[in-house]
């Protein structure tokens, strides 16, 4: 069963080799060496038999970065910029040996309990832009002068970092959209703009969350796991992160242990009225089981059979889908808003959120 791990292992290393050279590198060693029988194997046992959507490569590298984070691990250390140091590529994996033999029964245990979350604050980038495209069309179709205000839903919200878009400053063609007071900043990268106007002071009157494994950002250890699925070699990422995790500690947001479905369902028993609720989630699809899925997409269709002009219901989510190619992801923003029937493509961007494209079109 190495066998199959390792091609999980590559299949991961694909995905970060643009934008992760290093992670690229280690997770191609490590499958390697686990075709071999080497102390990967070892580190690894337990997850012979993983699906694809828990990820275990990336599950591996976290566990690594954690050590390097906590200061365990000084001569790796030495190629993760997140800590300092600058990659040797050649020599990565030789360091990392000596690591994975001292701390195999550790490292074991931590990739066994451990479930991917990468929490990225980045899409609250195209999240904002995709509430403020909801409110305005939202308010078009009932005939309202202003946009609705927004009760905002996430499913899969790990540690709920992506339920302040509002509370976020937005650097766009050298004006400050959203919170300019605000602990984060981001520099959207946005090729074009949504067809809206930005400048609407986005409402944000209710906000709630779900996760399996929901992570407590008010823990030394719940920031470290999500530090550590941030890849090695992009410490503006883990800046972005930390201080996003500082906006979080000031405007607390509870996220809830429970299944999307279920929670959904208590979430949207009844429309209400003058506010439109948005159903949103960004990278999670791929770890949901066929079962969830399913009946995730009845529990929203019932709702939406609820939703009225005045009482509104959207699906935003940033989500990697299919291209032509078929080894091929892209990352795009939908959109489904009713009772109007509007079905959207909004854009396209990289998994992390920035840079975006927006280039709107009927999504099929």
């Amino acid at each position: 069963m190495t066998g199959v791990l390792a091609e999980l292992f590559l299949d991961a290393a694909r995905s970060c080799r643009t934008h992760s050279p290093l992670t690229h590198a280690l997770l191609v060693r490590a499958a390697d060496d686990l075709v071999r029988g080497g102390i990967t194997a070892r580190v690894m046992a337990g997850a012979e038999c993983d699906r694809q959507g828990s990820v275990p490569g990336l599950r591996f590298a976290s566990a690594l970065h954690r050590l390097v984070l906590e200061g365990r691990a000084p001569t790796l250390a030495r190629h993760y910029p997140t800590a300092g140091g600058t990659p040797d590529l050649g020599a990565l994996w030789d360091d990392a040996l000596p690591v994975l033999h001292e701390h195999t029964d550790e490292l074991q245990a931590a990739i066994t309990r451990t479930f991917v979350q990468t929490n990225e604050p980045g899409r609250s980038a195209p999240l904002f832009g995709g509430l403020q495209t909801a409110t305005h069309l939202a308010a078009a179709q009932a005939g309202r002068r202003t946009p609705f205000p927004v009760r905002l839903l996430e499913v899969g919200a790990s540690g709920g970092l992506n339920l302040r878009p509002h509370r976020i400053a937005y650097r766009v063609d050298g004006v400050r959209l959203g919170d300019p007071g605000s602990p984060l900043t981001l520099d959207p990268g946005w090729t074009g703009r949504p067809a809206v106007a930005l400048d609407h002071n986005l409402r944000l009157v209710r906000r709630a969350g779900c996760d399996l494994h929901p992570v407590d950002v008010s823990a030394e250890d719940g920031r470290l796991h999500l530090s550590s699925f941030v890849w090695a070699d992009q410490p503006a990422r883990l800046e972005r992160l930390r201080a996003a995790i500082d906006l979080a500690l000031l405007d607390p947001v509870p996220v809830q242990r429970a299944t999307g479905p279920e929670w959904l369902a208590e979430q949207l028993v009844r429309p209400e009225r003058d506010v439109l609720t948005v159903v949103w989630h960004s990278v999670v699809w791929q770890y949901a089981s066929p079962a969830d899925r399913a009946m995730g997409r009845a529990v929203l269709a019932e709702a939406a059979a609820r939703a009225t002009p005045m009482a509104p219901l959207a699906l935003l989510v940033f989500e990697p889908r299919r291209t032509h190619r078929p080894t091929r992801y892209q990352f795009q923003l939908l959109l489904k808003l009713w009772p109007a029937g509007l079905s959207l493509r909004l854009g396209t961007g990289v998994g992390h959120g920035i840079p975006f494209t927006w280039d709107t079109r009927a999504w099929d």
